[in-house]
C-alpha cells in the first residue's frame, strides 16, 4: 500500500500489474484501518487487475454532502462540500494517478464508497461523465431531497451498483427508517434508463454489518462491466 499527500489529502493506493481500471473511494479514518481486508476481498479471482485509490475525508458530513441539510442524527448538520471534493478527484487525483502509474488518460474509472460516500458517488455521476461505473454500497439515499434530485437530473455513467442491508430500515429515526423505500425508488429510477446497467443487492444485517465486504462486492460488480 503506497501512501502520499495530494492537495493536503492523504491518499492510499494499491496497484495491480497492468491495471485495467482505476477504483476511487472516499474513506474515513476507520476505513483506512481496514483497507487490507477490503483489498483482499476485491482482489480474489476472477477479477481484472486494477489500481485502487482511496483518499481520506476529514469532515464526512461537510465534504461529501451535495447540499446543506439539517441534522438527521446528533447535532451535526450537512454541508455542501461535494462539488469541491469532486473537483479534487477530477482535477488532481485522476491526473496524478495516471501520471504516477503511467496509465492511459482514457482508462475506465469507477467511483464508489459506503454510506454517505456512496451517495456522493451517485451524485458525482450526475455532474460528470468521467466515471464508467458507480459502486454505491448502502448509500444514504434518505438524504433530504435526494430522490427529487435524482428524478430531475441526467445520470452520466454506464453502470450503477446499489446495495442495502435488509435491517437498515429498522430505525427509530424516521428519516433513516425511510431508507428501504428510498433505495427501492432509486433503483426504479435507474431501471427506467435503458442505457444504464444497474442492480440492487440486498445484504443481511443493519447498516454497520460487513461494510468492507459490501463495498468490495460493489466494486467487483462494476469491474466486470468495464
Amino acid at each position: 500500500m503506497e501512501k502520499f499527500f495530494l492537495q493536503d489529502r492523504q491518499c492510499l493506493c494499491s496497484a495491480g500489474t497492468s491495471p485495467q481500471a482505476i477504483l476511487i473511494q472516499p474513506i474515513d479514518e476507520h476505513e483506512a484501518n481496514t483497507l487490507e481486508q477490503k483489498l483482499a476481498l476485491l482482489s480474489s479471482p476472477p477479477c481484472p487487475p486494477f489500481l485502487y485509490a482511496a483518499f481520506q475525508v476529514k469532515d464526512w458530513n461537510q465534504e461529501l454532502s451535495p447540499w446543506e441539510a439539517p441534522p438527521v442524527f446528533g447535532k451535526e448538520s450537512f454541508g455542501h462540500g461535494a462539488p469541491a471534493t469532486l473537483g479534487f478527484i477530477l482535477d488532481y487525483l485522476i491526473p496524478h494517478l495516471c501520471q504516477r502509474y503511467s496509465l492511459p488518460s482514457d482508462i475506465p474509472v469507477i467511483l464508489g464508497g459506503y454510506s454517505l460516500a456512496a451517495l456522493f458517488s451517485l451524485w458525482a455521476a450526475y455532474n460528470t461523465d468521467t466515471f464508467t461505473a458507480i459502486a454505491a454500497a448502502s448509500p444514504s439515499v434518505w438524504f433530504p431531497n435526494w430522490l427529487e434530485y435524482a428524478r430531475q437530473n441526467t445520470l452520466l455513467t454506464d453502470s450503477v451498483y446499489l446495495s442495502m442491508g435488509d435491517k437498515e430500515a429498522k430505525s427509530r429515526n424516521p428519516v433513516l427508517a425511510s431508507v428501504e423505500q428510498c433505495i427501492t425508488e432509486e433503483y426504479q429510477i435507474l431501471q427506467e434508463i435503458p442505457a444504464i446497467s444497474s442492480t440492487l443487492e440486498w445484504n443481511q444485517g443493519n447498516h454497520f454489518k460487513e461494510p468492507e465486504l459490501r463495498t468490495a462486492k460493489a466494486f467487483r460488480w462494476c469491474l466486470k462491466r468495464i
